[in-house]
């Protein structure tokens, strides 16, 4: 099957001078090495979930940042919104939030004898949510909407939401007291989930010396516009998928649907999201066109999150990472044209 780019899409790897596909995927390159370099200055050591991060943000998408405390899941949300000069607001979930706290609500103003919306943090470009799992699931259930179809609905009045629109939200797996299990559709809404894990001894040296005086997020300027990651978007959403890359991607979505070890297999969304996360990858790699390695490194952050184990797999400890992981293994690969 045929996987590499048509005779009319030349490639293009790492900057080599040669006529790329347009100056859309140039102008891309230079603007995300801006926006992966300011936030790598903030954040030590993680280069790949800075790529992630950034992966899920041209991809029109949401993160969902999980880890234990104190790795720098917050930094990273927010050291991301902080780089592109749009609107950001943050949200801390606690157990007595309220929907209309993230929406909005209409109120009576007595001046004008009627009532008007008072916009909720959600209005925003970037939204970073705190700790998503403190809050009940009815107020985690107010993302839904606008997660999905970029609006909110309040009192039978829709509104739209301004693009760029992403949700940056973290949680911590093993702090289980006080918390509340993120519901099966809002976990699917997220287009990926990251673990930060531990930064190695020299990245955590670093790491005292940069923040020894100071937060670095309060030297961190932004190096983008809104304006500048809408035209990226659209850049993105122009990268050629191949017909087997494209069924590639439907054969590992749809094998966590039958598989042994899980009780709830990747929805049709997830689909969508793993094609649209690996255009925006593919992207920043300064390609035009969707190769399978693409989707291969994508499957575990942007499928595991939305899979349910059976209750043998978990007796057995066995993850869904490492269910993908195997399938990524198992599944024949489109080869490239000879």
């Amino acid at each position: 099957m045929e996987t590499d780019p048509p005779a009319s899409r030349p490639a293009r790897r790492g900057g080599t001078g040669r006529e790329g596909p347009g100056p859309g995927l140039d102008g891309l390159a230079e603007v995300a090495d801006r926006i992966r370099g300011a936030v790598e200055s903030v954040i030590e050591g993680k280069p790949s979930a800075v790529r992630l991060a950034l992966t899920v943000l041209l991809a029109e998408g949401h993160l969902l940042i999980e880890d234990v405390p104190g790795v720098g899941k917050t930094m990273l949300a927010k050291a991301l919104a902080r780089s592109v000069d749009c609107s950001v607001r943050r949200v801390q979930f606690t157990p007595d939030l309220l929907p209309s706290d993230i929406t909005g609500v209409s109120a009576y103003n007595q001046e004008l004898r009627e009532f008007e919306f008072k916009p909720g943090p959600v209005f925003a470009n970037i939204v970073v949510g705190d700790e998503i799992n403190r809050a009940s699931p009815k107020t985690q259930s107010a993302l839904l909407e606008c997660m999905e179809e970029r609006q909110v609905t309040v009192d039978g009045t829709t509104y739209g939401l301004e693009p760029p629109f992403m949700v940056i939200s973290t949680q911590n797996p093993v702090e289980m007291e006080g918390t509340y299990a993120l519901p099966e559709a809002q976990r699917d809404r997220f287009t990926a989930r990251i673990s930060m894990g531990y930064p190695d001894p020299a990245a955590e040296l670093e790491m005292l010396d940069t923040h020894g005086e100071a937060s670095p997020l309060d030297r961190l300027a932004p190096v983008a516009h809104a304006a500048d990651v809408r035209d990226l978007i659209a850049v993105v959403r122009g990268q050629h998928v191949s017909p087997a890359v494209r069924q590639y991607a439907i054969d590992l979505v749809t094998a966590t649907r039958s598989h042994p070890e899980l009780r709830l297999g990747a929805s049709p969304r997830a689909t969508l999201q793993l094609v649209r996360a690996a255009r925006a990858y593919a992207a920043l790699d300064d390609r035009d066109y969707v190769v399978p390695d693409d989707v291969q490194e994508l499957a575990v952050p942007v499928l595991a999150h939305r899979l349910l184990p059976t209750a043998e797999a978990q007796v057995e400890r066995r993850r869904p990472e490492q269910v993908v992981a195997d399938l990524v293994k198992r599944l024949p690969v489109p080869s490239p044209r000879k």
